[in-house]
């Protein structure tokens, strides 16, 4: 079995770094210094493997974001029917290591410099457009060719919207309420007339 080498564990290392000082000061305070005191080492480390303070935040959203599509890609693959795959997606976006006080913490102060940043908005475009075709994939033997769409983006909208509500409140931690009120809006909107397929829905 080949050794893993010290540069993706030194990396990771300073990616936990980064997260931990995103949630004690915020992304405006959060520098290379205190990354580099967070990870117990010097900042010249943190340059030999990163280009500058932007390129480890970059990393850092890569990092969770990839973590969060293996937490689907597990769930999708056990999934045996459309609306099983639909609720895996759910359980997916709301898993306990994503919804801690930590991650959201990273998560919010990454999601707000996107604006600024032109690398985090494109790596934001491409977790949306997964999501959505995960989900109009799901749909399409559940409902109505017109609403495909729609629904997709209200179901997408529901697990953001909610994500950032808890977030906003500090009232992450448990990620129960969240999946249960997506999973109810998905059945309500599922259960339709107007929105239903004409065949099975299983």
């Amino acid at each position: 079995m080949p050794k893993l080498g010290m540069r993706p564990i030194r990396r990771r290392q300073l990616v936990d770094a980064a997260i931990a000082s995103i949630h004690q000061y915020g992304l405006g305070e959060t520098t290379i210094a205190r990354i580099a005191e967070k990870a117990g080492v010097s900042p010249g480390i943190i340059h030999h493997y990163f280009a500058d303070k932007d390129d480890l935040l970059f990393e850092t959203m890569r990092h969770l974001l990839e973590i969060l599509r293996r937490h689907a890609v597990a769930r999708l693959r056990s999934a045996k029917t459309p609306r099983a795959r639909l609720h895996a997606i759910v359980e997916a976006s709301f898993t306990e290591d994503q919804f801690s006080e930590t991650v959201s913490a990273a998560w919010l102060g990454l999601y707000g410099n996107a604006r600024q940043s032109p690398r985090l908005a494109r790596i934001l475009r491409l977790y949306h457009a997964r999501l959505r075709s995960n989900l109009v994939h799901a749909l399409k033997s559940l409902v109505a060719p017109p609403h495909v769409g729609d629904l997709a983006e209200g179901i997408a909208s529901m697990i953001d919207g909610l994500w950032l509500r808890c977030a906003l409140r500090g009232q992450t931690g448990d990620a129960r309420i969240p999946r249960a009120l997506t999973h109810a809006y998905v059945e309500a909107q599922l259960l339709r007339p107007a929105t239903m397929a004409s065949g099975p829905s299983e």
